[in-house]
């Protein structure tokens, strides 16, 4: 370094590791890259500092302090309060720095771990801060809604590879719902559903306007119900319809306007802006269910974005049931404060007492979970900022 002083400055920030782990190949690997490039911009006459940085921030050192003092809420962080929760963050930073610095010595990269940086340095926060500023005064930043993969476990949205690194198989409901017109009380659409927890939030229900329905006439039972044709033996199946006779065939564009009954009545107001009505939906498919689908805008991408074309919702103005913690808030009165995979079962049971449950099975399917708390993920409508990348980069 001494040598080089004065010559053309190569920068060079290490993409630095979390400070909460002990380091392992891909570390090496990495770091076997990078020290590979720094060498070559120091034989190519620059000068490179070359700083060993640490990341300090956000979930990893979070989920270890929760881990530490068997932290299970929002609510227990609070009550710790914030400055004590970051005292005991630092804390645990540097734990494994010793180790770090031994490792990385053996495989021979030269870096320096005496001027490191630490993410935590308000030098540092200060430099994000005011970068920050620079992309905010260009009128690159705005507020907006996204449906995000969520862990109610650790109280934080995740990116779509972390969401996508923890599939499983797990057991769910399958469960058939009725939602009875308004203007034919005797005729229900059918959907079906796996997360039952997202029905008392429902805002509309979605049909293909291509697709043919059929209104059928399970005459043991005496109901009447619309599906799409295509699913009709499948239904008939699943929901143990015995002996049926096709009334009337309809185009779902013929069906799309008119309105139906809600599942329940925490968010009947929201009828008032158009809710609660049969929309036209491109992605309703005949590859499961029912050719129905229940659309509760603020869990699925799907229902977001269909809901939002539909003017049903605006961003920041969702129906949003449920805390940071995935339990029902106040405004669903019957399960507030319950964990909403725990829900499931009371809602079945509330939909059963109504008539508005047709068949209740169970499914197995891949669902992704949480990779540190290995807890079930949701995906959530977030009220966050953004930064406009598109405006200056393809």
């Amino acid at each position: 370094m001494r040598r080089s002083q004065g010559k053309k400055l190569y920068t060079f920030y290490d993409g630095p590791p979390f400070a909460t782990g002990l380091p392992h190949y891909g570390h090496i690997a990495a770091g076997t890259i990078k020290d590979v490039m720094t060498r070559y911009a120091t034989q190519t006459g620059h000068h490179c500092e070359r700083r060993f940085g640490w990341d300090c921030h956000g979930l990893p050192i979070e989920y270890e302090i929760d881990k530490r003092y068997d932290i299970k809420s929002s609510v227990e962080r609070e009550a710790i309060g914030v400055k004590e929760y970051n005292r005991r963050c630092r804390e645990i930073v540097m734990t494994y720095s010793a180790e770090w610095e031994r490792v990385i010595g053996r495989f021979g990269r030269w870096i320096d771990f005496r001027n490191d940086y630490k993410t935590m340095d308000a030098s540092y926060m200060e430099s994000v801060w005011w970068a920050f500023k620079q992309i905010f005064d260009k009128g690159l930043v705005y507020r907006g809604s996204r449906i995000m993969p969520f862990s109610p476990a650790c109280n934080t949205v995740l990116s779509n590879f972390e969401a996508g690194s923890n599939y499983k198989d797990t057991k769910d409901p399958a469960v058939f719902v009725t939602f009875p017109l308004v203007d034919e009380p005797a005729t229900s659409l059918v959907a079906w559903t796996t997360t039952p927890w997202t029905l008392p939030s429902n805002l509309a229900v979605a049909v293909n306007p291509e697709f043919t329905y059929l209104k059928i006439h399970d005459t043991e039972k005496d109901k009447v119900y619309l599906v799409a044709e295509p699913r009709l033996k499948d239904v008939l199946k699943q929901c143990k319809i015995k002996t049926h006779k096709v009334l009337e065939k309809l185009k779902g564009k013929d069906l799309v306007g008119k309105a139906y009954t809600p599942l329940f009545d925490y968010f009947k107001s929201k009828a008032e802006d158009g809710c609660f009505r049969i929309i036209p939906g491109d992605f309703v498919t005949t590859d499961a269910g029912t050719g129905v689908v229940h659309c509760a805008p603020g869990f699925g991408e799907q229902d977001y974005a269909v809901c939002l074309a539909q003017g049903l919702v605006k961003p920041g103005g969702l129906v949003m049931p449920m805390d940071a913690d995935g339990k029902f808030l106040d405004t669903v009165p019957d399960y507030a404060g319950v964990y909403f995979k725990d829900a499931d079962p009371l809602i079945l049971k509330d939909l059963k007492a109504a008539g508005r449950l047709v068949a209740s099975g169970t499914v197995v399917h891949s669902y992704p979970f949480c990779w540190r708390s290995q807890q079930p993920l949701m995906y959530r409508a977030t009220d966050t900022w953004f930064i406009k990348v598109t405006e200056i980069k393809d």
